[in-house]
């Protein structure tokens, strides 16, 4: 009931888990972040209009239009397989058809993670095991040298956490752990839940 009611307010199809020829070794399934997460994401991390916020794996593109509805921030979504993509940009048609907001708030590109050109204004980073630990770390390296160009404080999100990543983050890099922000769900499992992490320009 809550995913339609989620759906119908927002004008857009994201539901559904889908496994395609494009998913390998290296780039996971589709599976949207589900809509009680994105609750309590945005009730315990503070996302504004002033963010700009980049998901990398965004599928058909849930988060993107969660958070610049509830949160009006600027949201950028990277998707490398064509097909969630097209589905991506035909939710954001039905999406402005009904919010009257600035287009280029919403915002989508068909390239690799490790391609993407992180832009000066991104100053959040949204995983949901998107991929491996060896493109995490290429991704990771790239929001990097973005601040070492254009110095900004910055988070990472990390839902659903892999422990890979947790390391890296935590053993090779200077980001910090800032909130953990768990989810209830009835399967117990401990993975399901946000890990924040700070970066902190000084």
């Amino acid at each position: 009931m809550e995913e339609q009611y989620y759906e119908k307010l927002l004008n857009i199809k994201t539901s559904g888990k889908q496994d395609l020829k494009e998913t390998t070794i290296h780039y996971n399934r589709y599976e949207p972040t589900d809509y009680e997460a994105l609750d309590r994401l945005c009730e315990e991390c503070k996302v504004d209009k002033l963010d700009s916020v980049v998901d990398f794996g965004c599928g058909k593109g849930r988060l993107n239009f969660y958070l610049n509805y509830f949160c009006k921030c600027k949201v950028t979504g990277i998707e490398m397989n064509t097909y969630f993509y097209k589905q991506a940009l035909d939710n954001k048609k039905s999406f402005l058809e009904k919010q009257k907001i600035d287009e280029s708030k919403v915002n989508f590109v068909c390239t690799f993670a490790e391609k993407y050109d992180i832009k000066p204004e991104d100053n959040k980073f949204y995983f949901f095991n998107p991929f491996s630990i060896e493109i995490f770390m290429k991704v990771v390296n790239n929001i990097l040298e973005s601040v070492y160009e254009t110095k900004r404080d910055i988070e990472i999100i990390l839902f659903y956490p892999a422990d890979e990543y947790i390391s890296f983050l935590e053993e090779y890099t200077l980001f910090t752990l800032h909130k953990e922000i768990k989810v209830d769900n009835v399967k117990n499992d401990r993975r399901y839940k946000f890990l924040i992490y700070k970066l902190a320009y000084i």
